[in-house]
């Protein structure tokens, strides 16, 4: 299964991951910032910059898409609950 990398600017932390991988499953287990309320109904706070590797994420989901638009997200952040890394490096950090 191919793997990539991912570094959590906040706490200085790189980890290899199957493809496929949501950054906030990293998040969690690697103890970085990114917070979320998901489970609480509360959308969008799990907000990440992306620094770097944009392009190793998969696209946006429809819905992902509507829902950065919606709360005005710049560009280059996604939804930590959303996103999947697929290959190379990705380097993020907590909106």
């Amino acid at each position: 299964m191919p793997k990539a990398n991912v570094t959590f600017e906040d706490v200085g932390v790189t980890v290899s991951v199957p493809a496929g991988t949501r950054l906030i499953e990293v998040s969690e287990i690697v103890g970085a910032g990114i917070i979320y309320g998901c489970r609480e109904g509360e959308c969008c706070t799990c907000l990440t910059r992306v620094m770097s590797g944009y392009e190793n994420l998969a696209a946006p989901s429809t819905l992902e898409d509507q829902v950065l638009k919606d709360n005005l997200a710049p560009r280059h952040h996604r939804l930590a609950c959303q996103a999947q890394v697929l290959k190379g490096e990705v380097v993020v950090k907590p909106a």
